[in-house]
This record gives C-alpha cells, structure tokens and sequence, in this order.
C-alpha cells in the first residue's frame, strides 16, 4: 500500500509540476509539492521505480531541484524589493503589473499629406520588428507649425494595435511660450505614476527612478512619444532599453545627436506641396467654399506656402467669420506690409508670430542676429561666403551660426552650401532685424553683400569676355571679400547658381540709392545673359540700370544703359524698342563727344538694322563702327566689325568681298585669342560658302563655329549654327540629319524665349515631310 501510494505522489509531483510552474503559483504549490516528494524519498525507491518507471521518478527529484532555484530566486527578489518599491504590499504590486497606460490624445481631425513620413515610421518599425533589433526611435523635426506633433499623432493611433501595453506621452515644453523646460525628473515621475506606481514610495534619487522606468517597460510593447524635446540632453534618460518599444519625438531641433548614438532615423518635414495643403484647408471649409472662389484659394495657398499652422490660421479666421469672402482675406494677406499680422487667429496657438518666437528666443544672440541678417537678404536662398559677408563674420564663424539656424529648422539647405528660410519666417526674420538692428547696421550689412555679388560677378563677366571693354568699378566695401574666381568655367557655375540673388541684389541696390552698383551689376551680367539665353531677365536688369544711370547723371553710363537696353530688347526681337533705345544711345554720346561710346553705338545699331531686314543701314553702320575702332586703336573690335561688314557684304550677295574681309577677322581674332569672335566669323564663312556651292567648306565652318560656341556656354549662338547647319543638310537632300539638328535647334530657341526663330525652323522641319 505504501508503495503504490510512493508511485501515485510521485508520478503526480512530475506532472503536475509543469502545471504549477506555468501558472506560476510558486509559493502556494512549494510546501505541498516539497512534502509529497520527500515523502516518496523516504520509501522503498527500489519498489518506486519498479512500480512507476525511472522516468517519473527522474523526472519528480529534477522537478524538486528546479523548486530549489526558484525558492532561491523568490527570495532575492524579496530582498531586492525594499530597495526599489519600499514595502509594497503584493496588492500594490499586482496592480503596477496590470497597469496599462493610455496617454494617446485623439488624432488630428483635419490632416492631409504626409504619406511618404507616415511610411517612413511604418517601415522602420516593420524593420526592426523584423531583425528583433533594440528599441525603434523616430525624431520627427521640423520648423514650428509644420505639423510634428500631428504626424506622431496620426501615425500613433494608425498603429494603435501594435502597443498593447500602452501608450505614455509628455510633452517636454523644449519650445514654450512660457517657463522653462521640462526636467528630465519631472519627466520620468510622470511615466512612473503612469506605469502605476506610488507616488510616496518612489527611490529619492533620479537615477534609480530611471532604472525603474526602464524596467518596468523592458519587455513591454509600447510606444512612448516625447513631443516638443529641446535637445538630445532631454531625450535620452527617456530611451527605454528593451526591443519591444517604440519612441517617437518631435522637435524644432535636428536631433542628430540621436541618430549617431542611439541609430535614431531622423524625418524632417517639409511644408506641404500644394495639392496636400489644398486638401488640407478643404478639410477646414469644405470643398464646396473653395470652389466657389477659385482665384482667392490660389493666393491663400501661395501665402501660406504650405505651413500647415497658416493654414489652419486662415481656417480658423474663415470659420469665426464665415459671412465675409475669402478675397477679402486674400487681400490682407497678399500685402507684404501687413501679411505676418493677419496670421493671427486672436489666440496663442493660432498665432503665427508666438509660435516662430519660441524658436527664435531659443537662439544664441549672434545667431538671433544672423537669422534677422538673412531674412534682409537679397535673392531666395543664400550661400556660405555671402552670408559671412552679410554678417562681416570669417566663414568658419558664419558656419557654426548657420548651422545652428539650420539645426533648430530655421533655415534649411535644399542644396547643398545654399540656405533658404520658409518664406513666413523669412518675413518674420525681416520684422526681428528690423527692431534690434539700427539702420547704419542693416545697410552696412546689405552694402558689404551687394558689393559682394558685384565684384564676385565683375570677376565673372572678366572671365567671361576679357576682350570687353571695361566699366570704371571702385574698390570693394571695408570688409567685403570677392571670390577669386580661376576660370570661364567655375565663372559660368557660380553666375547660374547665384543668378537669382544677383537679380535680387541689383534691384535692392536701387531702392536703397546705391545707384552705381545697380548699373554695374547689370553690366557684370551682360555677357553671361546673352550667351546662356537669359534674354527676359538681360533687358530687366538694363531697364533697372538705365533709371539707375539717370540718377548717377554720367553721359557714358547713360548712353552705355540706353546701347545695352536696346541689345536686350533686340534680341528679343522687339525691333521697334531696339532702334528706338540705340538712337538714343547714340544721340547721347555724340552730344558728349565720345567717340567710344559712338563705336558701340553704331555696332548694335548693325545687327539691330540687320534684324529688322535692312542690309543696306546695317552695313553703313558697321563701316562706320569699323572706322572708329579703328582710330581708337582697339583692335579686338576692329575683328568683330570685319566680320560684320563682311556678314553684311554677303547679304546683299558681294561674295567675294565678304569672304576677304571675313578671312582677315578670322586672323585678327586668332591674333587676339578673340574666341566669340573667331567663332562669329567662321559661321560668317559658313554663311558664304553655303551660298557659293561649297556644301563641305559650310558644313566645316559651321561644325567648327558651334564647337566654339559650345565651349563658350554660348546656348544663343550655338543655335544659330545648329539651324544652318540643318539648312545645309536639307539642302544637299540629307533629310535625317537635317532633322536632328533643326530638332536641337528649336529646343535651344524655345527653351531660350526666341519662339519666332523657333517657329520658323519648325516650318522648315514640317516641309521636309
């Protein structure tokens, strides 16, 4: 009897301790389970075995000594557990286990765009998921009132499923309007409390309260959202350890900090394109109301640039008046004077200027003034270089402060070197130099830039075509250093790049009065519009040179704006202007006697003539520039008016002629390394012997004139060439490369704004079949 009861305690121990072990019911189960097996070690093991196998019995003394370690390890846990919950009752504890936070607000209502952040968050935890990698953390930055906290939020309750362990948020106030940020000990009681445990028997120090943050979320699945961090300091006593959370946090910072040392991904938000940020404010006022005023809805969206703050501004200011029509406010807000003051819902959130002034009072006071420096600035972005002359730093103090700008998302770098600010904040920059810099400072600091774009771009036009006749330039501003450009190349690359700025510059230089510098800006340019094709924006500065000039009150300057305006509108075949501005040029240098100014003159007057089809006047006037360079000893002119007589000869059908004056501008300019006129001249040879039934000699001449042009970045000219090359080859019947070349040709011209020439070669094409 004693035996078989020995087998069935046994054999009950064994198997019932898998039971007992999974519902870890550890202390009621050790004293009953402890007992049944010593008693079966105190019988007849012998019978035991015989009677239940070797198996249970093996099996009950390996589940006895495994009781052993969890005995061992119930009671270190009880001797650790003072240390870090004080005496907590069981009750207590069991309820810190059960506790699930939901911090989680609602999701944004009125949310558009965003797809490919909302994705980007996806796949990293999809990834990370995946691998069984460490904690995922997402650093959403951005500037204030791009929509940080609203794409966490979506994506938060998107993906609600993923945490069922809760959620914990705080807001950390790096940015606020009031007070200071939140300590990381205020942070981390809060989780705490949240996690459910109690407030009077939290450890006293910071350290502590931190590991028991982390351990109680170790191996939970969760997701903690760190919105509005200052700086990684803030951050990173917040980082869980345990793989199974998620961390999200938003900032008006780029936290890169996070990303080297934690494998953090950052998600920087742009503003919204604008179809999002339509949808965006359809989402607002209905689709219906933007219907119905079509044109008033273009400029609210161009006004607010894609902020979704502004645009939720304009919302709100709708909604509280809905009788009065979005023109009305389309209106208020197109005026630059008054357009920052109408983003202004009548409440702190809603009010763009608080908003952009959190990040703002965050800044260094040197980078506080640089940021209001670059909002004066002219042209939509700004390089390195300039901004150090703006400011009168060296560039390595120019840099740090940039980057700072750039790291709290005040200005951003969509090409590399070049920075930009969001154009409200640019306003906003404006209105803050405005206040705390006096007016000698800001125009000191615009002088030293402008003159910076001016002399960087003399270099330029000096590189460019050093066979032009100069302008008298006065030396640079105290403080302002020119680049030293070394080639045409890095010339050609540094006017595309800065070619808006330049533009900006100029006409900011003639509203402040600096007068002499808008004029010569407009010349420093005049090479690089015409041979890249800038043709709108060549007669544009000329027509801001020519008021300058009048005001600087100089003859030659005067008659050097009317010459150069008339170039412009001439190669923009606005004959009638042309001829209308070069008479005028050169009525007023022969009223001052200037022989130089009456070369130039009657040079463009040439090829203005010969525009509007009057062969005979065109070669008049280039025998009379001919002779004047002549007498004025400037023999690189002297080439260019061979060529012209001779282009002109050949026109009105003096062969001959042409062809010896041409051949002898040929080696002149050869000569003088004259290149743009060397290649005018040798598509002047195309020219006759196209017309002379030398096929070949044109082909030869017209090839090797547009390899010029090419190596010139001389877009206009190249062409011209390509268009008579075509011409050859349709004339010889070669139909194919006829139309390869007019192809290329009607891209340049029209990509160029010359659509008549463009329409013209487009006919010849159509008439090849």
């Amino acid at each position: 009897m004693w035996s078989r009861l020995a087998v069935l305690v046994v054999a009950a121990g064994a198997f019932w301790l898998t039971y007992v072990v999974a519902k870890a019911w550890l202390d009621e189960a050790l004293a009953w389970i402890d007992g049944h097996l010593q008693f079966a070690l105190s019988r007849d093991v012998t019978e035991a075995i015989r009677q239940a196998g070797a198996v249970s019995v093996a099996a009950s003394i390996g589940g006895w000594l495994l009781l052993q370690g969890f005995r061992r390890i119930k009671v270190a846990e009880a001797e650790f557990a003072p240390a870090r919950t004080g005496d907590a009752s069981p009750a207590v504890e069991s309820a810190q286990r059960r506790t699930i936070p939901r911090q989680l607000p609602s999701a944004p209502q009125r949310f558009a765009g965003r797809s490919a952040e909302l994705a980007m968050l996806t796949d990293a935890l999809d990834h990370a998921t995946r691998a069984g990698m460490t904690v995922v953390i997402s650093a959403i930055g951005g500037a204030g009132g791009i929509g940080k906290t609203s794409l966490a939020l979506r994506w938060a309750r998107q993906h609600l499923d993923r945490f069922p362990d809760g959620q914990l948020l705080v807001d950390l106030r790096g940015f606020a309007p009031t007070g200071e940020p939140m300590s990381v000990a205020e942070a981390v009681r809060g989780f705490l409390y949240a996690l459910g445990e109690d407030p009077t028997k939290l450890p006293p120090d910071l350290d502590t309260q931190i590991g028991l943050y982390r351990s109680l979320v170790e191996d939970r699945r969760m997701l903690i959202v760190l919105d509005n961090a200052r700086d990684p300091a803030q951050v990173v006593p917040l980082l869980p350890g345990g793989p199974r959370c998620t961390v999200l946090i938003t900032s008006r910072r780029r936290l890169a900090g996070l990303a080297t040392q934690h494998g953090a991904q950052l998600v920087d938000l742009a503003p919204l394109s604008e179809p999002e940020a339509r949808q965006l404010l359809a989402n607002h006022l209905g689709e219906e109301r933007l219907r119905a005023e079509p044109e008033a809805v273009a400029v609210l969206l161009a006004m607010c640039g894609g902020l979704p703050l502004a645009l939720s501004i304009v919302a709100a200011r709708v909604i509280a008046h809905p009788a009065l029509p979005l023109s009305g406010l389309a209106d208020e807000l197109a005026d630059l004077r008054t357009r920052l003051e109408g983003f202004d819902a009548g409440e702190i959130p809603l009010h763009l200027e608080s908003v952009f002034s959190w990040s703002y009072q965050a800044l260094t006071d040197p980078a506080a003034e640089m940021f209001g420096l670059i909002g004066l600035a002219p042209g939509p972005d700004i390089s390195l270089p300039a901004a150090a002359e703006l400011a009168g730093l060296p560039p390595a103090r120019a840099r740090l402060l940039l980057r700072e700008l750039e790291t709290a998302h005040l200005v951003e770098q969509q090409v590399a070197g070049r920075h930009r600010m969001h154009d409200l904040l640019r306003l906003y920059a404006t209105k803050q130099a405005r206040e705390n810099l006096s007016d000698s400072n800001r125009e000191e600091a615009l002088r030293r830039v402008i003159d910076f774009y001016r002399h960087t771009a003399h270099r330029a036009e000096r590189l460019l075509d050093p066979h032009r006749h100069p302008v008298g330039i006065d030396a640079p501003a105290p403080g302002c250093h020119p680049l030293p450009l070394a080639d045409p190349a890095e010339a050609v690359a540094w006017l595309e790049a800065e070619h808006a700025n330049l533009m900006a510059a100029q006409q900011l230089a003639a509203e402040l009065g600096m007068h002499d510098l808008a004029w010569q800006l407009a010349w420093c340019l005049d090479t690089f519009h015409y041979r890249r094709g800038h043709l709108r924006e060549w007669r544009a500065v000329w027509q801001t040179g020519l008021e300058s000039a009048r005001q600087v009150g100089d003859p030659a300057v005067i008659s050097l704006a009317h010459r150069l305006l008339g170039d412009a509108n001439l190669n923009l075949d606005d004959h009638e202007e042309a001829l209308a501005q070069l008479t005028r040029s050169l009525q007023v240098a022969q009223d001052a006697g200037d022989l130089s100014a009456q070369a130039h003159a009657h040079r463009i007057l040439t090829w203005a003539n010969g525009r509007a089809g009057k062969d005979q006047a065109a070669h008049r006037h280039a025998t009379k520039a001919l002779q004047l360079y002549r007498e004025l000893g400037l023999r690189v002119r002297e080439a260019a008016m061979l060529n012209a007589v001779g282009w002109f000869e050949a026109r009105l059908g003096d062969y001959a002629q042409a062809q010896a004056h041409c051949e002898a501008a040929l080696a002149l300019c050869r000569q003088h390394d004259y290149r743009v006129g060397e290649a005018n001249t040798l598509a002047s040879l195309g020219y006759v012997a196209q017309h002379t039934g030398r096929p070949d000699d044109a082909l030869t001449h017209y090839h090797a004139a547009l390899a010029l042009f090419r190596g010139l970045n001389s877009v206009y000219y190249q062409a011209n060439a390509l268009d008579r090359l075509g011409q050859v080859h349709a004339a010889a019947g070669r139909a194919d490369q006829a139309r390869e070349v007019w192809a290329q040709a009607i891209r340049l011209y029209r990509g160029k704004g010359r659509p008549v020439d463009a329409d013209r070669v487009q006919k010849q094409l159509d008439d090849l079949g």
